[in-house]
């Protein structure tokens, strides 16, 4: 739909395709809230932020080690840490983010956004996403009615797919006798960033470990920015019930990548295993906390 209105490429990778692959954690997140599950909503961003580095990059790091894209380091890391800080402060606040808080991190994700859109005009980039060629192969477009078709069904299969991702998630949770948000930053966590998961594994398995780097560092600043910008303000994401050891968590693997990204500017086996190890230790330690 994008390319059928003109859109550059690197303008949709920037925007369209980053807002759908956070489409998952905004669906279950904002599903949660309605539903009274505060719990399991924030704990699905803040999860699925460790889930993002710690799992996400461990394992690809220790399938082949990442090089890191300087800019990443100038801008879209310190990004990355400033939201997570940001977000810290808002939960010892007043337990979670308010829809003050909520419009704040919407407004911040569109001058994110705005930037990230400009800065690459004035550079002249025109790299295309891996799913945007993929789309375009065969040099053919599908018909307008044909895209929004899809996209329409797309968009009714996540809503329904979240709903009931969400059912399980509370059984799991009823039948361990484990609480919300053990299953937000767990079961729910993992499960939203499979897609994330599989992208960067498939990458390095086959050599393309440029852009592993960047889509994490993306997605963890889109949880933030957008998911926890557009639920609170929509229901407020207040009196949760969260360990200070799961946002310490969260706020120790941002941080700690910023080293590893700068020495040698890529990510080595060693810390990749680093970063795995740390997630199996924080998951033990949520059942062993639950048990």
């Amino acid at each position: 739909l994008a390319r059928k209105g003109g859109v550059s490429p690197r303008v949709i990778g920037l925007t369209l395709v980053a807002f759908a692959t956070s489409a998952p954690e905004l669906v279950v997140s904002v599903s949660a809230a309605l539903s009274g599950s505060v719990d399991i909503s924030l704990g699905n961003v803040i999860g699925s932020n460790i889930c993002n580095i710690a799992l996400i990059l461990g394992l690809s790091a220790c399938i082949r080690p990442l090089p890191v894209q300087k800019q990443l380091l100038k801008f879209d890391a310190p990004v990355m840490i400033g939201a997570s800080l940001l977000l810290a402060l808002f939960y010892f606040l007043n337990q979670g983010v308010n829809r003050w808080e909520g419009l704040l991190f919407f407004l911040l994700l569109i001058a994110y956004v705005t930037y990230n859109v400009y800065a690459a005009k004035k550079e002249g980039s025109t790299d295309i996403p891996e799913e945007v060629a993929e789309a375009e192969k065969g040099g053919k477009l599908l018909p307008f009615w044909a895209a929004l078709a899809l996209v329409l069904a797309g968009l009714a299969l996540l809503v329904g797919g979240a709903d009931l991702f969400l059912r399980g998630a509370k059984f799991i949770a009823k039948l361990f006798k484990l609480s919300d948000a053990v299953i937000g930053l767990t079961i729910v966590a993992v499960g939203t960033s499979l897609p994330e998961l599989a992208t960067s594994l498939v990458a390095a398995a086959k050599g393309e470990t440029d852009i592993a780097i960047g889509n994490v560092i993306g997605s963890n600043i889109f949880n933030i920015l957008c998911i926890l910008g557009i639920s609170p303000m929509i229901c407020p994401l207040t009196g949760t019930k969260l360990d200070p050891v799961d946002l310490g968590t969260m706020l120790f693997c941002t941080i700690i990548l910023l080293p590893m990204m700068r020495i040698k500017w890529k990510i080595t086996r060693p810390e990749g295993a680093f970063l795995v190890l740390c997630y199996i230790s924080y998951t033990a330690y949520l059942l062993i906390k639950a048990a």
